[in-house]
């Protein structure tokens, strides 16, 4: 392949390299400001075998760590209600599980917002679409914390042409009012300008309308996350649906598997044991005299990574600011849920001092912020990141656990030449395509420890057993 480095390239000597660099490709399409419409990108081999050792664990943050995915879909549904002008569910019943989920799930906010658009635009509201747009950027610019959001929607309006609104009187009167607060709030005399700076903004090409429902979109949701941060659970209890009071929670094993591979654990993980097998005996996709493993076997999985502790990355198309509230609300209820784990005293003290930060625990934290909103899943660039960071050598990859719950990010750890992909999807992905992953486990990460036994041979874990 020497001889074709640094040169362009003919479509004939493309397919001459094209073989060498794998058996199986992907296509994936680049959002529509992009000059090439698709990358093609060489996938990792499946790998089904169990590995003599794991080196590390990358997963990704909503849907295989925590809960947080359902805030994301609230948030793009309600910019669909603002693009279309249906406010109420009497108007419209909301995204399509079936029909939209596997479409804004996994992927970067550009392509989640581009499919919404598409999808509705027969229904456009261009009054409503255009108010939203200016309540979402003022809001953005007067409460945002990010400082990059709020880079985004000042050049995105004065691309539109409406930058002049900041400097309005009345807005620069208002936002001296809010440093300190904890209740995003819009005053009238704001609200008036918005009404008329909305009649001479124009929205008509497909490109500014995907800026500006993306910045509808990362408003609602940094608006959730506002009142997280700051305990404001009766303000979310008014703006958010009832089924969606339960905000970030960890998904179900995740905080006994972080445990254990940190090899923190040990051979304690043996208590865990019943809890495991309830959870998996329901699904009835599953024989029960499959998932018999024994307790001692899980105590050597508890003393083999007591003795090889491995690194652990978060991988997510969430931006800095974001995983950074996350995780740490999800810290807190992990904390919560060890202090109720029927595990030794020392143990448990160890595991509550451990959790008292994500940064104790994951050795890597890869987000959006770290890459371009235009290389997202399921591009790889996230998860190499992740396993340079880790400091993973090629020749080791195969010994890397992927776990996600999307097709997207399926694709993603396979293109990053990670061949252990294991999807873990959860209720609002089960419509995803999830045949790039080597294995698909319905029962989340517990079928991964005790049916799977974390992937390790019987070889490997006979050292470890008494």
């Amino acid at each position: 392949m020497t001889e074709h480095r640094q040169k362009i390239l003919k479509s004939e000597q493309v397919k001459e390299i094209v073989p060498r660099l794998g058996e199986e490709f992907v296509l994936i399409e680049n959002p529509n400001y992009i000059f090439s419409k698709f990358d093609i990108c060489p996938l990792a081999p499946k790998i089904v075998e169990k590995r003599d050792r794991i080196v590390a664990v990358v997963q990704d943050m909503d849907g295989t760590t925590t809960t947080t995915e359902t805030l994301c879909l609230h948030s793009l549904e309600m910019m669909v209600r603002h693009f279309t002008g249906r406010h109420s569910r009497e108007q419209w019943d909301g995204l399509d599980r079936i029909r939209d989920y596997p479409h804004i799930i996994g992927n970067s906010t550009t392509k989640h917002v581009e499919y919404l658009i598409k999808s509705y635009q027969k229904d456009a509201n261009p009054e409503s679409f255009r108010r939203a747009y200016l309540r979402a950027a003022v809001i953005t610019m007067a409460f945002g914390r990010d400082k990059g959001r709020k880079r985004e929607v000042l050049s995105n309006l004065k691309n539109f042409q409406v930058a002049e609104l900041l400097s309005e009187n009345e807005v620069l009167k208002w936002q001296k009012t809010v440093d300190g607060t904890h209740e995003i709030h819009l005053p009238g005399e704001v609200e008036k300008l918005l009404d008329r700076y909305a009649k001479k903004l124009e929205l008509s090409s497909f490109t500014d309308q995907v800026r500006a429902a993306i910045d509808i979109y990362y408003q609602r949701y940094h608006e959730i996350l506002f009142y997280i941060e700051h305990g404001k659970s009766e303000i979310l209890r008014s703006i958010l649906p009832e089924d969606d009071r339960n905000l970030i929670e960890p998904m179900s094993g995740v905080a006994v598997f972080l445990s254990t591979v940190k090899g923190w654990l040990g051979e304690e993980l043996d208590r865990f044991f019943d809890e495991f097998y309830r959870i998996l005996v329901v699904n009835p996709n599953e024989e029960k005299s499959s998932l018999i493993l024994s307790e001692e076997k899980l105590k050597a999985i508890g003393r083999y990574f007591e003795e090889n502790p491995i690194k652990v990355a978060i991988v997510t198309s969430s931006i800095a600011y974001e995983a950074r509230i996350v995780l740490t609300q999800l810290f807190k209820v992990i904390q919560k849920q060890i202090a109720s784990w029927k595990i030794s005293d020392n143990r448990k003290k160890l595991l509550i001092d451990r959790f008292q930060s994500y940064r104790n625990v994951f050795d890597v934290v890869v987000t959006a912020s770290d890459s371009s909103e235009i290389r997202l899943k399921p591009h790889r660039d996230l998860y190499s990141l992740a396993l340079h960071q880790l400091g993973i050598a090629k020749e080791d990859f195969d010994k890397v656990i992927g776990f996600e719950d999307s097709e997207s990010g399926t694709i993603a750890i396979r293109a990053a030449g990670i061949g252990l992909c294991v999807a873990v999807p959860f209720s609002d992905t089960q419509g995803h395509r999830l045949d790039y992953a080597s294995y698909v486990l319905p029962g989340g990460i517990p079928e991964a420890m005790i049916k799977h036994e974390f992937f390790l041979t019987e070889k490997t874990l006979s050292k470890y057993q008494i």
